[in-house]
Order: C-alpha cells, then sequence, then structure tokens
C-alpha cells in the first residue's frame, strides 16, 4: 500500500485516524471512506501507523480492533495460541506479574521479528511459508546459529524481567522498614 499525504485530518505525527461508528462501521479520514476490518489488518502488515477512535467520544479503540483481528485471524482455522496458551494469558491478568509478562512477551515477539527480519535479508526478499517451513526444517548451521542467538536473547529478557522483579522487591521492603 502506497504512502498517501497526510490529511488535515491525520492525527498528530502522520498517524491515521479511523473512526469507528455506534453502528460498528470503521471510517478511515484519510481516504473519506468507510473500510473493513480486512483493511485495518492490510495497514497492520504495512506497518502503517493508525488509530482507532470512537467517533462520539474519542476514546481510543486501536487495542479491542487489533483484538477483533486477532479473534477473527485465531478463528480461521489455523490459530497461532493453543487453548493452554490462551489460558496461561488469562492467569496473569491481576497476578502480580502482569506487567512483567506482558513486557517479556514484547520483548520475545521483538527478538523473533528481527530474527525473522534477517532471515528475510539473507534469503533476499519474501520468503513464501512453504519456503519458511524448509528452510526451519533443514537445521543448516546458519539456522542453528539463529534460533540460538533468538534463545540466548529471550533468556537475556527473562533474566532482566527477574532482576526488576527483584529490585521493585527491594524496593518495597525498605519502604516497609523490611530489610532482606
Amino acid at each position: 500500500m502506497a504512502t498517501k499525504p497526510k490529511t488535515e485530518q491525520s492525527g498528530a505525527h502522520g498517524v491515521r485516524v479511523i473512526k469507528k461508528y455506534p453502528n460498528r462501521r470503521l471510517y478511515d479520514t484519510d481516504t473519506s471512506s468507510y473500510i473493513t476490518l480486512a483493511e485495518v489488518k492490510a495497514l497492520v502488515m504495512d506497518n502503517e501507523p493508525f488509530v482507532v477512535r470512537d467517533a462520539k467520544s474519542n476514546e481510543d479503540l486501536t487495542r479491542s480492533i487489533l483484538l477483533q483481528i486477532i479473534l477473527e485471524e485465531e478463528s480461521a482455522g489455523a490459530p497461532i495460541f493453543t487453548e493452554q496458551v490462551l489460558a496461561n494469558i488469562i492467569r496473569f491478568y491481576g497476578h502480580s506479574m502482569q506487567g512483567f509478562m506482558g513486557s517479556y512477551l514484547e520483548k520475545n515477539i521483538q527478538i523473533f521479528m528481527d530474527l525473522q527480519q534477517k532471515m528475510t535479508e539473507k534469503a533476499g526478499g519474501p520468503i513464501s511459508p512453504e519456503a519458511w517451513q524448509q528452510f526451519m526444517n533443514l537445521q543448516s548451521p546458519m539456522m542453528q546459529g539463529m534460533i540460538g542467538t533468538y534463545l540466548e536473547q529471550s533468556r537475556s529478557a527473562f533474566a532482566q524481567m527477574q532482576e526488576q522483579m527483584q529490585k521493585n522487591s527491594e524496593q518495597m521492603l525498605a519502604a516497609l522498614g523490611l530489610k532482606r
């Protein structure tokens, strides 16, 4: 999708504004037209910055729209998350580890995205899902090195999370007058 010049309707810093109306329709202020959830997904896939706002209250609805896209994708027959993973994610809501888990997942997904980008660059362009599968099954030294790097970065992210939790615990104990 080509980047278009931003209109006066666009938000700060060229972020595309999509308004959600009570009838559940999405209105793209850049194109002055209604768009579908599939078109919002295309914006995500194209790394197009956007925000979805309630047309009346101006409340930010971006997260709920992204979750709706994930739900549709998960229901389409090739889910990423198993029931066990979803149950475990739910268990973290309201748990003292909730904030850390979100950060940990975000870092790991970014590490994985960086790995995927490096693999795409080494391949010289986009790779089909079938080629990815073959590539992943090869167990080549390059693949083993990249996976090793990914695992090390994941371990490092987890270690950073543990360190932050320890610092927070020590600060909390110190604030209560208790020392470790």
